[in-house]
């Protein structure tokens, strides 16, 4: 029979220690030895808040009113109603600064879910028409001015004027103008009528008629 080499009895119970021991961080300490920056297991790795951005030197939640503020300008800014520098301006960035934010990726996605909003219920829009239509008086005082155009047009001008003029001082249905009758019946009786005024008719519509 053959005899058996140390080691390679396969019968024989091992007892080697097979289970490995994970070195304790406080014991590697103990004995002089500092970990290794990226191998400490035992040390939480803190994650940038990408939730909020810096705004003249303070930490902003996007979800404040203050970060609803600036997204909603920054949205603005990406429509091409508000310029770079009044956007820098108005909350006392550097360009740097708002590059820097332009990287943060909450931020972009706050931005583009604003756009959006605004498209969809038609602020942005508004807001664009209402930007061009500033323009709208230097071109009907041009118009106004030119004698060489026709005296309808230069009225046509004159009267929309008038109208840009006076934008926000008409009035309502319910303050509009009305009257009242009174007719007193005698023995206390009292009638009493009321409606809106009849708005005038126009020298063009009467013809018309």
């Amino acid at each position: 029979m053959t005899k058996p080499v140390p080691g390679f009895d396969i019968g024989v119970p091992s007892t080697a220690n097979t289970h490995v021991t994970k070195p304790n961080d406080n014991a590697v300490a103990q004995r002089g030895i500092k970990p290794i920056p990226g191998f400490d297991t035992n040390a939480r790795i803190a994650k940038p808040n990408t939730e909020t951005i810096v705004l003249r030197g303070v930490s902003v939640r996007l979800d404040s009113d203050i970060g609803g503020a600036f997204v909603a300008d920054a949205s603005r800014n990406r429509e091409r109603l508000f310029s770079d520098q009044r956007l820098i301006e108005k909350y006392g960035l550097t360009m740097a600064d708002w590059k820097e934010i332009a990287k943060n990726e909450a931020f972009l996605l706050a931005v583009a879910a604003e756009v959006e909003r605004r498209t969809y219920n038609g602020d942005a829009a508004r807001e664009a028409a209402a930007k061009q239509f500033i323009e709208a008086p230097q071109v009907l005082g041009d118009i106004l001015r030119n004698e060489t155009v026709s005296p309808r047009h230069r009225i046509d001008a004159a009267r929309e004027l008038r109208s840009a003029a006076n934008v926000g001082d008409e009035k309502s249905k319910d303050d509009a103008d009305r009257y009242i009758i009174t007719i007193n019946m005698g023995n206390d009786q009292v009638v009493v009528d009321s409606g809106p005024l009849p708005q005038r008719q126009t020298k063009e519509a009467f013809d018309a008629e």
